[in-house]
């Protein structure tokens, strides 16, 4: 895909996010985002006709480590849009926007389903004496 157009999917995608395309580089085809509080990465597109995969990171050392779940996407197998790795960067920095983790209600509804034992309240404590 021509790098003009994967900067306009990124300028789409921006106005649904809390991110901004701040560079788009088409001599390197890098792409650098930034949202409040602080929340920066780049993403450098492949060549269209190289097999090559999209690249993201970061340079600050804070918000690298949540990276990782899309870094590991993009190496996973198959071909991966800039919309799809864009939208597992937005996953990955949810905390660090202070918005809460889309998976959390399919855990609360999984978790749902799941009935608590409650104590037996007729067993006696085994080898603890209080005096």
């Amino acid at each position: 895909m021509a790098f003009e157009a994967l900067a306009e999917a990124a300028e789409r995608w921006c106005a649904r996010t809390p991110f901004q395309l701040i560079a788009a580089e088409e001599t390197e085809r890098r792409m650098d985002f930034y949202a409040e509080p602080g929340v920066s990465f780049y993403v450098l597109c492949p060549e269209s006709a190289c097999g090559d995969n999209f690249h993201v990171w970061s340079e600050s050392e804070d918000c690298l480590p949540f990276l990782q779940l899309a870094q590991d996407y993009i190496s996973s197998c198959g071909k991966k849009t800039l919309h799809e790795i864009l939208e597992k960067v937005f996953k990955s920095f949810r905390p660090l926007l202070g918005l809460p983790d889309v998976d959390d209600d399919a855990f609360e509804e999984y978790n749902a389903d799941v009935e608590e034992e409650e104590p037996e309240a007729d067993h006696q404590q085994m080898g603890v004496s209080q005096q």
